[in-house]
């Protein structure tokens, strides 16, 4: 199982925030040859990234790429994420999964597992630049559809819905606001638009929402807030 980081964009109390790459990131599309549904992306004025090196399994030559995030798509993610992992070995990247599936145990798994989760249909082009990027400085992203899996995990656990009230009761409304946001994937910066609130206002509220919810990094709040239990470690 791979650790997810915890040095986030805007969000680990006492830790120094990540700096954005000052040069466009490079991503291995670890995906069969021709699988890839986004033929024009990246595009020429993408603000994140600069290049997509297709690498069709077995991977050969993936931890030779200098890949900074490496995006899996895949039917199954129960059978390719770990295969992935295996010969990654070492390699510190990132991943991100993108794929049909959706049910709650396979989100569940990739989600234990460090990954992003972007269900097919459920993202745009924009979306996976941004949960790109959001992976190079430790942030795990989901989709809406993805997050509602997670959800609905944390409530099936016992007594996850009594936790996650008891959770949320330490939080104010205005830190409930954006925890229900940040749980979605979104950083500080598209927090703040969509609250019409300063990126530094929406870091405050994150690192004080780490401090009540006790936890080391935004993977773990996560859980929590979609109600699994305070002994859950990821």
């Amino acid at each position: 199982m791979r650790s997810p980081r915890h040095v986030l964009t805007s969000q680990h109390v006492g830790t120094t925030v990540s700096a954005a790459p000052s040069r466009g990131l490079t991503v291995a599309l670890a995906c069969a040859e021709g699988d890839w549904p986004h033929a024009d992306w990246p595009e020429p004025d993408d603000p994140y990234v600069t290049r997509a090196v297709p690498m069709a399994p077995p991977y050969r030559g993936l931890r030779a790429s200098g890949a900074d995030v490496v995006v899996l798509r895949c039917a199954d993610p129960s059978d390719s994420f770990p295969q992935l992992l295996k010969t990654m070995g070492t390699m510190g990247a990132p991943v991100i999964v993108v794929t049909p599936r959706r049910d709650t145990g396979t989100v569940v798994e990739a989600f234990r597992g460090g990954a992003g989760y972007l269900v097919e249909g459920d993202y745009c082009a924009c979306m996976l630049s941004s949960a790109v990027m959001a992976a190079t400085v430790g942030h795990t992203y989901l989709s809406p559809v993805a997050c509602a899996a997670l959800r609905d995990a944390a409530q099936r656990m016992p007594d996850g819905g009594e936790t996650a009230e008891r959770l949320r009761s330490l939080l104010s409304p205005r830190e409930r606001q954006i925890m229900e946001l940040f749980s979605t994937g979104l950083g500080a910066q598209e927090i703040g638009l969509r609250l019409r609130l300063s990126e530094k206002t929406v870091r405050n509220n994150l690192s004080n929402i780490y401090a009540k919810l006790d936890v080391r990094g935004g993977t773990e709040a996560v859980l929590r807030w979609l109600g699994a239990t305070p002994t859950v470690r990821v």
